[in-house]
């Protein structure tokens, strides 16, 4: 029998401890949109009732969530015109990611529901840049990820890059 490894998220053990003493019907990502103080808000675009805002706890340098201003769970509640505008801002992210991060390659998706992993109820587009070889040695000896650029200066970066790309789609 092969020996079962999980892999964990740097600080992730703060955020599912806060996770758990928020208020039932509380939702962090309707806070980050709505601008609350008592989040961490890492917001680096707003568009058309959409946020771009960086993951608090990233698997890797511009690690970006898209997600409605409004609380939807599920793609499925989206209109048309949101389901499209949703598309063109996971596009627009990967052109600003590739740029600012020449990244090797993506992840992108919805984690729906807790059994497929999903640690919110409200609905996020997760787009991750990943990196030929991007494993390092302390990731092998130690289960340890480092993450080798401060989330400010990711929010600085991308922030001015989305808000450049933005402009020039909107002609």
């Amino acid at each position: 029998m092969a020996e079962r490894r999980n892999l964990f998220v740097p600080g992730k053990t703060e955020y599912v401890k806060a996770k758990r003493s928020r208020a039932a019907g509380e939702c962090i990502l309707c806070d980050i949109a709505r601008g609350a103080d008592t989040v961490v808000n890492l917001q680096v675009a707003r568009d058309n009732g959409f946020v771009v805002s960086l993951n608090l706890y990233p698997y890797n340098p511009g690690h970006v969530m898209i997600f409605p201003a409004r609380h939807v769970e599920d793609p499925r509640e989206l209109s048309p015109d949101e389901l499209g505008h949703l598309a063109r801002l996971q596009n627009l992210a990967l052109d600003v990611l590739a740029a600012e991060y020449q990244a090797g390659g993506f992840n992108v998706g919805f984690n729906l529901g807790e059994a497929a992993g999903a640690s919110l109820p409200h609905l996020h587009l997760h787009v991750v840049p990943r990196y030929k070889r991007e494993l390092g040695v302390l990731d092998v000896l130690s289960g340890t990820k480092i993450i080798i650029e401060d989330p400010h200066e990711t929010q600085r970066r991308l922030r001015a890059a989305f808000e450049h790309a933005l402009q020039k789609s909107r002609g």
